[in-house]
C-alpha cells in the first residue's frame, strides 16, 4: 500500500495530540494515511501497554486512518542507531509516503526529540540505493519522502507552516480522548501526571484554537520543517 502521509510517534497518543486533525482532514479528503507507533509506552505511569493498544486501535478507528502499527520499540530507550534506523527505513520503503509526520524536534519527554532525530534521520537513509532492507524476503527499492514535518508537543515551539484544521478538532479531540488512561477523566483515583490534568486536556484544543487566531482561521495545527518548501507562485497561497 502507498501511503500519501505516514504519521510516527514515539508513544501511542502522540500522533493524536501533535497532528490528529490534520491525519482527520487528510483521510476526509480521500488521503491514504497510515500510523506508526514506536513504543507500546509501557513505562508511563498510567495504564498499561494492553489498555493504550486497544485505546491506540479505538482512536484510530475515530481518525480513519487505513492501518495502525506498533514497533514495539522498548519505551524510554528508543535510540537513533543503526538497528532502529533499518526497522524504520523498511517501513517507509514499504509505505512509500510522500509526506512523513514525527515528533517535535525538542520536548519534555526525552523519547520525543530521540524519535524526532530518528525518524528524520531514517527518511534521508531510505534513498540511500546502497543501504539494503526486505520485505518478506524480496528486496525493497530505495525511497526518500518528499517533506517530513515534525509536530508540536509539550514545548511551545514556533511552527514554521500550520495546516487549517478548523472543522476537524472535534475529532481530533474524540481521539485524544479515546486514551481515558492517560489523560483527564473525572471518574479516574489514578496517580496523577503532567498530561492526566484538565489544564493538559483543555491546552490541546486552546493551542489549535490560539495558532487558529494568529492564521484567522478557527483552528490549525503547527509543524516544524527540515528544510525551504517551494510553491509555484503566490497564488497557490491566495
Amino acid at each position: 500500500m502507498k501511503l500519501d502521509i505516514l504519521a510516527f510517534g514515539a508513544h501511542p497518543d502522540d500522533v493524536e495530540l501533535g497532528c490528529g486533525a490534520t491525519i482527520a482532514k487528510a483521510v476526509a479528503q480521500g488521503k491514504k494515511v497510515g500510523i506508526i507507533d514506536l513504543t507500546k509506552g509501557e513505562m508511563g505511569t498510567r495504564g498499561t501497554d494492553l489498555i493504550r493498544s486497544q485505546e491506540a486501535e479505538q482512536a484510530a478507528r475515530i481518525l480513519g486512518v487505513d492501518f495502525r502499527e506498533n514497533f514495539g520499540f522498548r519505551d524510554a530507550f528508543i535510540f537513533n542507531d543503526e538497528s532502529h534506523q533499518l526497522k524504520v527505513i523498511q517501513s517507509i520503503r514499504t509505505y512509500q509516503p510522500d509526506i512523513v509526520l514525527c515528533n517535535a524536534i525538542k520536548d519534555r519527554h526525552i523519547d520525543h526529540g530521540r524519535a524526532s532525530e530518528l525518524i528524520s534521520n531514517a527518511c534521508f537513509l531510505s534513498g540511500l540505493k546502497k543501504i539494503e532492507t526486505n520485505n518478506n524476503n524480496i528486496a525493497q527499492t530505495a525511497w526518500r519522502p518528499k517533506h517530513v514535518f515534525h509536530y508540536i508537543q509539550w514545548e511551545e515551539i514556533q511552527p514554521d507552516l500550520v495546516v487549517d484544521v478548523s472543522d476537524y478538532l472535534n475529532i481530533k479531540m474524540k481521539a485524544v480522548r479515546a486514551f481515558k488512561s492517560q489523560f483527564y477523566d473525572e471518574n479516574s483515583n489514578d496517580t496523577m501526571t503532567p498530561i492526566s490534568s484538565k489544564n493538559f486536556l483543555n491546552s490541546i484544543e486552546y493551542r489549535a484554537k490560539n495558532l487558529g487566531r494568529l492564521s484567522f482561521i478557527a483552528a490549525a495545527e503547527g509543524f516544524t520543517v527540515e528544510r525551504s518548501i517551494a510553491v509555484e507562485n503566490f497564488d497557490v497561497l491566495l
